[in-house]
């Protein structure tokens, strides 16, 4: 039987992931990771820093997975507090990978970056024969192209020595979209045979609809949802200035926005909105529980997926999009490569950057109900078919058997 093939591939062999910007379980792609091999026999233990407020213990199993945090201080401002973080992260990511080796023999290390350095980590576990699997989620000399606007400066030409030096490790290199992979073929030189895609998926059971409210309209007719992390790169300076523009150029007045997450920029765009004349009708809501997001995607009429394009956004997999589609909503976008492979018909899509564009898609989705329903109904069907996680499952566990040939 296929399922009695799986759970017996990894019997007797123990992986070891090592994340470093968020905390586990709170990063969905990698408990889909840790928990599919878990149930295919492996034992899972992962690194990770401690969350703030919540995955708060230094050590857990949670549903058979092993997880050892250290605490990590989150860099603000330029790349100088990134060098602190990762100089950090690194120290603490080494002490409690010679603890789980203590333990006996990894077989295979699963670095996600960023940062590229965690193959430092797989270079000290090979002498006991551990095989190294690369699972890129971020392409880091686009990050830093597209975050700090420095150009190809020194720290530029280093970040992609260090890509280039964890390619060159890697044994296996795990990309999340065609995208990816290809930069894996090209700029690391790895053999097709050894790049797999592995495309992140939301978790279905924490997007299951429930009734709208309408009191989360703030007593207007539509509510226009964003969900994801603030950041430089994400653009929720351009879907506010798109707002502006659904307001003041197209004359549109009914309707309430939420914007739903945090980060670096979180401050700063509470100060736009504020600027912009929106804070009457835009709200920040910070970090939600679960239960929470679900009430308001239900409710939203348009879901806004603002990443503006530039060298990283145009070649990346947007959860936030996936997000969306789980929970049947129609999206706005700006025109990305990897958005329309993602959302499809599901979405419509704004020429690069134009902000007024973006808002006169907004508009004219608001005034079509059947429009928005039937992209959502798309959406939805995408998800549960071709992007759905049981495919990244398989794809995941045939990395792992090439890794360990």
């Amino acid at each position: 039987m296929p399922g009695e093939k799986a759970a017996e591939s990894g019997a007797g062999r123990r992986a070891l992931v090592l994340v470093e910007n968020l905390s586990v379980p709170f990063d969905r792609r990698v408990w889909q990771e840790c928990t599919t091999l878990r149930d295919a026999g492996w034992d899972v233990h992962v690194i990770c820093p401690l969350g703030t407020k919540r995955d708060t213990e230094t050590e857990a199993e949670i549903d058979g997975v092993h997880i050892h945090r250290y605490p990590l201080r989150a860099a603000t401002g330029g790349p100088a507090g990134y060098l602190q973080e990762y100089g950090s992260a690194i120290r603490h990511t080494f002490r409690l990978a010679r603890r789980v080796r203590s333990l006996g023999r990894i077989d295979v290390v699963h670095a996600c970056n960023p940062p590229d350095l965690l193959f430092l980590v797989a270079l000290m576990l090979r002498r006991q024969g551990t095989r190294f699997v690369f699972d890129q989620h971020d392409l880091v000399p686009e990050l830093y192209l597209s975050r700090f606007g420095r150009g190809k400066d020194l720290l530029y030409r280093a970040v992609c020595a260090l890509e280039r030096w964890t390619y060159r490790t890697a044994d296996v290199v795990i990309s999340t979209n065609e995208s990816y992979r290809a930069v894996a073929l090209s700029r690391g030189g790895k053999r097709p045979a050894d790049v797999f895609v592995v495309r992140s998926a939301p978790a279905v059971e924490r997007f299951r609809p429930v009734p709208a409210e309408a009191g989360l309209k703030n007593g207007r007719e539509h509510l226009l949802c964003y969900l994801g992390v603030m950041g430089p790169q994400d653009g929720v300076d351009y879907a506010l200035r798109a707002l502006a523009h659904l307001r003041d150029d197209l004359g549109r007045e009914d309707w309430h926005a939420v914007f739903v997450g945090s980060g670096d920029t979180f401050d700063a765009m509470v100060e736009l909105a504020d600027e912009l004349g929106l804070a009457d009708r835009v709200e920040f809501t910070g970090r939600i529980p679960d239960a929470e997001l679900v009430r308001y995607l239900s409710t939203a009429d348009v879901c806004l997926s603002p990443d503006p394009k530039n060298p990283l956004n145009d070649v990346s997999t947007m959860n936030k999009i996936m997000e969306y589609m789980a929970m049947s909503r129609p999206i706005v976008s700006f025109d990305l490569r990897e958005a329309r492979v993602s959302a499809g018909e599901a979405a419509v899509y704004a020429p690069a950057n134009d902000e007024l564009e973006f808002a006169k898609l907004v508009d004219r989705l608001l005034d079509d109900p059947g429009e928005r329903a039937r992209m959502g109904a798309l959406g939805q069907e995408r998800i549960a078919g071709p992007l759905s996680w049981t495919h990244s499952a398989t794809a995941l566990l045939a990395a792992y058997d090439a890794a360990c040939q």
